[in-house]
């Protein structure tokens, strides 16, 4: 297969059925073959490095299910002549271990933001946290519908694709790949750049010093770091429309606020480090993973240069 697929994991709940969806739509948006995958779990005393192989795909009720709920689409088949082609896999093993291998041959992992194990209460399920953390391409996570934000921020209408933008640290990867949603789309692109307000130095213990600098300067300064990153970006995808919302506090409400009615909220997930070579998510994007009402894609960084 030439084109990487876009995979989607489901499990027979109602949420990576919303997660197949939007996969097949990404698909489509791709011009790229869908790769539709059900991991078995096998007894927790089986080695989770061992492969075991899965029953046929017809014996696979969830994979059954998943082809059930993908027929009888306008224009759209299981083969190469439809617009989508769409394969099934089953696979038996531990789940929060093979979904994030299946991220090396595609260009898109996606999944629901539960499945059917854990407790009602989770917000988001072990395998969507190890997926989002772990695979080596970016990853979506379709969360339910309904989910309540308080204070959402003000948004024109149109389709529109969110991303942060932290100007101490940009991340190139993230915006090349919010660049690139948004113009699949035919959204704009709204990049929200938070700056700490009121900014405070430590004295000593319980002691702050009042800021020095102006807000307004400091947000004039922080906006003209966001227009120069955006820049090259905005040069190489001429047809997004792509804003910079500068706004002071906290970056994951801003985030947050942001999602709602939004088709894609896109963060980035930190690079490993040498006192830290574990992969890890960051505050931010954790926290709108477990609170964002839009689907959310969480894009790894771009491999280091040889000079890093």
């Amino acid at each position: 297969m030439s084109t990487p697929p876009v995979v989607a994991a489901v499990d027979g709940s109602d949420d990576s059925l919303r997660a197949l969806d939007w996969a097949y739509d990404a698909a489509l948006r791709r011009h790229a073959p869908l790769r539709v995958v059900h991991v078995r779990q096998y007894a927790a005393w089986i080695q989770p490095e061992v492969l075991v192989a899965a029953p046929p795909e017809a014996d696979d009720e969830v994979l059954a299910q998943a082809r059930t709920h993908l027929a009888g689409r306008a224009g759209r088949t299981d083969g190469p002549g439809g617009d989508v082609a769409v394969e099934y896999h089953g696979l038996v093993g531990l789940p929060g271990a093979l979904l994030p291998e299946l991220g090396a041959e595609a260009q898109l992992l996606v999944l629901g933001s539960r499945g059917r194990g854990g407790f009602a209460s989770l917000l988001l399920g072990s395998n969507g946290l190890a997926a989002a953390r772990d695979a080596e391409c970016p990853v979506v996570v379709v969360p339910r519908p309904g989910r309540e934000v308080h204070d959402p921020a003000p948004a024109e209408p149109g389709p529109r694709v969110v991303t942060g933008l932290n100007v101490d640290s940009p991340d190139e990867a993230a915006l090349a790949f919010a660049f690139g949603e948004a113009a699949r789309r035919g959204a704009r692109l709204e990049a929200v750049v938070a700056y700490p307000w009121p900014a405070r130095t430590w004295v000593t213990p319980g002691e702050f010093t009042p800021p020095v600098a102006d807000q307004q300067e400091v947000e004039s300064e922080t906006r003209t770091l966001a227009e120069g990153f955006l820049a090259p970006h905005r040069a190489r995808r001429p047809e997004v429309r792509a804003e910079a919302r500068v706004l002071p506090g906290d970056a994951a409400g801003r985030l947050v606020a942001a999602s709602p009615g939004a088709e894609l909220l896109v963060v980035g997930r930190h690079r490993r480090r040498l006192l830290a070579p574990a992969r890890m998510m960051g505050s931010v994007t954790q926290a709108v993973l477990l609170h964002a009402a839009s689907p959310i894609a969480v894009v790894p960084p771009s491999p280091p240069s040889p000079e890093e």
